[in-house]
């Protein structure tokens, strides 16, 4: 068993026990490998055990990889997810090569993925990406002005809202990172109840992940536990 298979299977095991503890199924919640600084061969060894869902931060690396996957698995490869900052001139090729979007901000850069999606591909899921801790150097719509961005968002053709996502301020104490947790999946909720068909919330990484489960994360977003330390530079 390779290193990265028993990091999945103990990632696996780690989700599996906090969906317990909270009463849910285990399958409720997508593990997102987040492969972003790691290469072809590190995504086509995750897919080799089974990880079908992978987030990538960095656009032109993203689509290096892609390119190299589809080459080295032509019969079908893994769903690609886009989890980084989303600059305006950055959207055709997010728009065309990726099949979940989760830092939607701004309804221009909903927009433009609405118009650049081609026709011939499914819809495009989006989260729409919440500064819930209100930090400063965080990306994300703020609280009150999440309810007007998503209802406009719904209404755009070629995408498909499906919920939202945050990046809470880093917390060592679980029920510390469980009320971040507890206030996004509020703001779900009250979509839900405002007549949005959400059904997701990517919340959660290596560190918090068991908080983000007990707080109703449908996708966590876990990479260094899978694939190891990464090198930046």
């Amino acid at each position: 068993m390779s290193t990265i298979e028993q990091n999945l299977q103990a990632v696996r095991d780690s989700i599996a026990q906090a969906a317990a503890d909270a009463q849910r199924a285990p399958d409720d919640v997508t593990l997102l490998a987040v492969s972003k600084t790691f290469g072809a061969d590190a995504v086509l060894a995750a897919v080799r055990a089974g990880q079908a869902a992978f987030g990538e931060n960095y656009l032109q690396e993203a689509l290096d990889k892609i390119v190299a996957i589809k080459l080295a698995l032509p019969q079908g490869g893994p769903i690609w997810h886009f989890i980084g900052p989303i600059q305006s001139n950055k959207t055709r090729p997010i728009a065309e090569h990726f099949d979940w979007v989760h830092t939607v901000e701004r309804e221009k850069i909903a927009a433009r993925l609405s118009e650049q999606r081609p026709a011939g591909l499914p819809d495009l899921n989006i989260c729409l990406q919440v500064n819930i801790s209100g930090e400063a150097s965080k990306s994300g719509v703020t609280p009150a002005e999440l309810p007007a961005l998503a209802r406009a968002v719904a209404q755009l053709p070629r995408l498909r809202l499906r919920g939202l996502m945050a990046i809470p301020e880093p917390e060592t104490e679980v029920n510390l990172q469980r009320f971040a947790f507890a206030q996004l999946r509020a703001l779900y909720e009250q979509l839900k109840a405002d007549g949005l068909a959400l059904d997701t919330l990517s919340m959660g990484m290596s560190a918090d992940l068991r908080a983000a489960v007990l707080e109703g994360a449908t996708i966590v977003r876990v990479g260094s536990a899978i694939f190891g330390s990464r090198n930046y530079s």
